[in-house]
């Protein structure tokens, strides 16, 4: 389990983290969204001990992240620009991890080997960007993380790419209880892998929930009356976002599925249809409460 509690942390006068609070349970696949500048590659960098914080706790499976080596080697990251050493070939660099990890599994390595179709003895450096992250995923599943850290993972690879080391993730979550936190834009991608959801804004976690309960108090409708949509009913809702196309309104709303509905009945409409809805709307409409501005993001 991964626990961040009241994290502060200042670059000179920026506030990049303020009483940040995280709790990841083990064996999960913790989604961690936010605009640029939110905060999330800071943090990710705490639970990586590469950054100490000035104040507030930094805990994986109980024990503090800063300066302990025997940990680090059980939490493994795999960044948006992965680093490896220049020159080295996919197999040197495979080298360099056994040496480091103590629980690198060789026939895990030779398993990925031949899902991903990575040349041993060519140079790294020579390789386009999803190469690259093929073989950051290859040597990082291949020393059994009990923590896996994730930041933009996915960017480079081909949709199918895509797919095959995110079914290899969830595996490991299903079999060995690995623990997993990503961080991405890609709302999309997070919405089909997570179980959990956080969403930080301007170095605080706004909210954190299941994916399932943070879709909850938000509902996305489709309704169409005799007429247009009533004044009184409008002033009843917390409408967060309304359109119309034709004589149907599609409108997002916050509040209890059951009182939505109730309300809405009671007008007698035509139509009415309740529609998923995305994280990615979920994203939008919350932080659009706080201020954030969305005016040019068309939902």
């Amino acid at each position: 389990m991964i626990q961040v509690r009241d994290v502060v942390k200042n670059f000179d006068t920026f506030c990049a983290l303020n009483n940040f609070c995280m709790t990841v349970p083990k064996g999960s696949i913790y989604g961690l969204v936010g605009p640029n500048g939110a905060g999330k590659t800071t943090i990710i960098n705490h639970l990586m001990g590469i950054l100490k914080q000035d104040a507030g706790t930094v805990k994986i499976d109980g024990q503090p992240v800063w300066e302990n080596a025997e940990l680090r080697k059980k939490v493994l990251c795999i960044h948006d620009e992965w680093y490896f050493y220049p020159g080295f070939t996919a197999g040197e660099m495979a080298n360099f991890y056994r040496s480091l990890y103590p629980d690198f599994n060789e026939e895990r390595y030779d398993a990925l080997g031949k899902i991903l179709n990575i040349e041993e003895k060519r140079q790294i450096r020579r390789l386009s960007k999803g190469m690259k992250k093929q073989v950051a995923f290859r040597l990082v599943l291949s020393c059994m993380p009990e923590v896996l850290i994730l930041d933009e993972p996915l960017d480079g690879l081909d949709p199918v790419m895509r797919k095959q080391i995110m079914n290899i993730i969830i595996s490991d979550v299903a079999e060995r209880q690995m623990t997993v936190l990503v961080s991405s834009h890609n709302l999309r991608e997070l919405e089909d892998i997570c179980d959990y959801v956080g969403i930080i804004h301007k170095g605080q976690m706004v909210m954190e929930k299941p994916l399932d309960d943070l879709k909850g108090n938000i509902q996305k409708i489709q309704v169409a009356f005799h007429e247009d949509f009533p004044k009184e009913l409008e002033a009843m809702l917390h409408i967060l976002h309304i359109t119309k196309t034709g004589s149907v309104y599609t409108a997002i709303i916050k509040g209890d599925t059951k009182t939505i509905t109730r309300d809405i009945q009671a007008y007698q409409p035509i139509i009415f249809d309740q529609v998923s809805l995305t994280l990615e709307e979920v994203f939008i409409y919350e932080l659009g409460g706080l201020g954030y501005d969305f005016t040019h993001i068309i939902v």
